[in-house]
């Protein structure tokens, strides 16, 4: 039996953490560069030209994005669940594992970049470690779990000189370029009010508490490891490995889920900056986890000659109105934007943008491809650290998306203030609610601080 076959054979097996750790060993072998024409085969990427690539979280998510380094070398792989991330170390049965990032940044010296797919309470932590080696980064949306730490990562990236990127896939789709250039090319004129909505949570959260029982800590999970830069409290299914998402201290509620998909779109096509203004209501909610069905409303300043806009996010199974125009049969698209000229409508991210009614479409002729097609949001990621260019959701874009949705978070924690709070983007606070800005960032636990 092979070395390969053998590490593969004690994975099935169920191995904990504990007996697993030092076992695996990154393989070397010798082998002879051929000119890509001889070696050929499509996504065939030459020895010489691959990245060495260390995948952070790689159970939920992070096994389709470690999946996706697979054209790289996948050297190192990292995660606190030896259960959740067995799928992703049988794929990589060479790559060495760790549980801590911290080991693995210290060791993997020949590391060139890094996944970062964890829970989002510790996206800002790894990205911001990584950086500081000068390791480009790839962070699963939402950016971060704060306002500070957005601003940081986007600091950090521009300081290090790295390529960043955030993972909201559906900025690398067809029809988020298609949206761009149809208003661009003024198909419904001046654009005046957005509507957004998404069938989120499909979790619990609501007007839930600290659950009271203390279960028995699984032997593959180190707890300490995945509570991070959170305040600490005791193991309990309802976080992990699914719920997390439902709970401030943990997760970003179902806008930060999903709006870094269906926002992003109008966010990029209207060159969108900080919001000047941003008011919320929901359901009742605890001091633990977010409401079951909430609306936030953004007011963007006028910039590059277009007026004022007004961007409204719905979830929880609130609908925004149906526009008058909008033939009885079809379905509410994810995204309405209402302009001096008419009105258009998209899916979740951005696919198949169309204006309505649909007889409006009949008139209207398709605008010129004018925005660079993307091979994928990995893929342009790769490409870009390769060839020394950016990608097109770097920090530098993401975290002022993440931002506008954490701002969002924030109105919603202080819903029952029953006003309007007001932002100044270029300083980064609120400017009639001092108690509001106490929400911009959090505690940091000793020895997780940025």
């Amino acid at each position: 039996m092979t070395k390969k076959e053998e590490s593969k054979n004690e994975i099935k097996k169920g191995m904990t953490r504990r007996s697993f750790i030092g076992r695996t060993t990154l393989a070397t072998a010798a082998f002879t560069i051929l000119p890509r024409h001889v070696l050929g085969g499509k996504g065939f990427v030459a020895p010489s030209d691959k990245l060495n690539i260390a995948c952070i979280g790689i159970g939920g998510k992070g096994k389709s994005d470690a999946a996706a380094m697979e054209n790289e070398n996948v050297v190192a792989l990292c995660d606190v669940d030896d259960i959740r991330g067995s799928d992703t170390r049988l794929k990589y049965p060479d790559a060495k594992f760790y549980e801590d990032f911290r080991v693995l940044l210290d060791k993997e010296k020949n590391i060139d970049a890094v996944t970062v797919s964890t829970p989002d309470h510790n996206h800002a932590i790894i990205a911001y470690s990584a950086m500081q080696l000068g390791k480009h980064v790839y962070v699963q949306k939402p950016l971060t779990h704060t306002v500070y730490e957005a601003r940081k990562l986007a600091k950090a990236a521009k300081e290090y000189n790295i390529v960043s990127q955030m993972g909201n896939q559906g900025h690398a789709g067809e029809g988020a370029r298609l949206v761009n250039e149809w208003i661009a090319a003024d198909a419904i004129g001046d654009i005046h009010e957005i509507h957004t909505w998404t069938n989120r949570p499909i979790w619990p959260q609501g007007d839930m508490e600290k659950p009271k029982e203390i279960p028995s800590l699984p032997n593959y999970l180190n707890w300490n490891l995945w509570i991070g830069p959170a305040t600490y409290r005791p193991y309990h299914p309802s976080y992990h490995p699914f719920a997390w998402r439902g709970w401030w201290d943990f997760g970003t509620g179902a806008l930060g889920d999903m709006g870094a998909h269906i926002l992003d779109q109008p966010f990029w096509a209207l060159n969108l900056d900080s919001p000047k203004t941003i008011q919320a209501s929901s359901s009742a909610f605890s001091d633990q986890t977010y409401p079951l069905a909430s609306i936030v409303t953004w007011t963007f300043p006028e910039k590059d000659g277009r007026d004022e806009v007004k961007i409204v996010w719905y979830d929880g199974g609130l609908l925004p109105p149906r526009p008058e125009n909008l033939e009885p049969e079809r379905k509410l698209g994810a995204c309405i934007y209402y302009g001096s000229k008419g009105t258009l409508m998209h899916n979740t991210y951005g696919d198949s943008p169309r204006l309505i009614p649909e007889t409006a479409m009949k008139d209207f002729e398709i605008p010129e491809k004018t925005i660079p097609r993307s091979p994928g949001i990995y893929e342009e990621w790769i490409d870009a650290i390769k060839n020394g260019t950016k990608s097109t959701t770097d920090f530098e874009y993401s975290a002022k998306l993440t931002e506008m949705m954490l701002l969002g978070n924030i109105a919603i924690r202080l819903k029952d203030k029953n006003m309007i709070l007001e932002y100044d983007g270029e300083k980064g606070e609120f400017t009639n609610l001092d108690e509001a800005n106490e929400y911009l960032t959090k505690k940091y636990p000793k020895g997780w601080e940025m």
